[in-house]
């Protein structure tokens, strides 16, 4: 497999509820793509499938070459940058911010006594700087916003120079300021061309960031439609995955939706 990800037919079942049915769904190098969708649509168990931390129950999910059951997943995390809200509730508050992002060196939350050298330090000041945190490396993390946060965990995710990068709902949270912030920085690393493969998962497409090229809708656990995201970010499409009408509007290269 040469994709970033490739799932075929992939199901998940979990005490008697399927919260994915047999999706179909492939990201290539260079792609960026957005998971949309309503509560309980099955966005977050895909992220898991594509993280290495969950099983298929039925079909065959590829990640970054390999197939999940056929591999050691110890030796593909590492390969993959991982935001999300389970994972940041695992940092100390008390860990330093730069201590935070070397860390991910390691594959550890919470510095102990492992030895970095003089790149890693390098690096994780580099991304803070690039994420606009650089100001806040001597800080705990328990005294920050949650927008800093954010941007934080960000920056950790990308220390190993991941080859696919999966932001869990980012910008959940954060006030419109936080928001938009955020959003504009997503944008500037979508559009690096050495950035890894993205995907990222939001209820809305108001936090979809410029730049990104493709989206996936999902409900109740299937694939309502997927593609480039000029040609498949529908009314249709919105109506039929959040189950109400919709008014869909572009400004740009961002996008905001109402009820009809």
């Amino acid at each position: 497999m040469s994709d970033v990800l490739a799932f075929a037919g992939v199901s998940v079942v979990r005490g008697g509820a399927r919260l994915l049915n047999s999706v179909d769904w492939e990201v290539e190098e260079g792609q960026r793509w957005v998971v949309l969708g309503p509560n309980g649509a099955g966005k977050t168990t895909l992220l898991q499938l594509a993280s290495g931390r969950m099983h298929p129950t039925s079909g065959v999910a590829g990640v970054l070459g390999e197939v999940l059951g056929a591999v050691d997943v110890f030796e593909l995390r590492p390969r993959i940058g991982l935001a999300s809200a389970a994972l940041a509730e695992r940092i100390p508050g008390d860990e330093i911010v730069h201590n935070v992002v070397v860390t991910a060196s390691y594959g550890v939350v919470g510095r102990w006594r492992e030895e970095y050298d003089t790149l890693d330090h390098h690096r994780a000041a580099e991304l803070l700087d690039a994420l606009g945190a650089e100001h806040l490396a001597d800080r705990r993390y328990g005294t920050l916003s949650e927008g800093e946060r954010k941007r934080v965990q960000i920056a950790r995710a990308l220390m190993t120079d991941p080859e696919l990068m999966l932001l869990d709902e980012p910008a959940a949270g954060l006030d419109l300021g936080g928001r938009e912030d955020l959003v504009r920085r997503l944008g500037e690393l979508a559009a690096d061309i050495e950035a890894p493969a993205l995907v990222l998962v939001t209820h809305h497409v108001e936090e979809i960031p410029p730049s990104f090229t493709d989206v996936l809708l999902l409900r109740d656990g299937k694939v309502v439609a997927q593609g480039p995201i000029e040609i498949t970010l529908t009314e249709d499409n919105l109506e039929k995955t959040f189950g109400l009408p919709l008014v869909l509007d572009q400004h740009g290269e961002r996008w905001s939706a109402r009820a009809r």
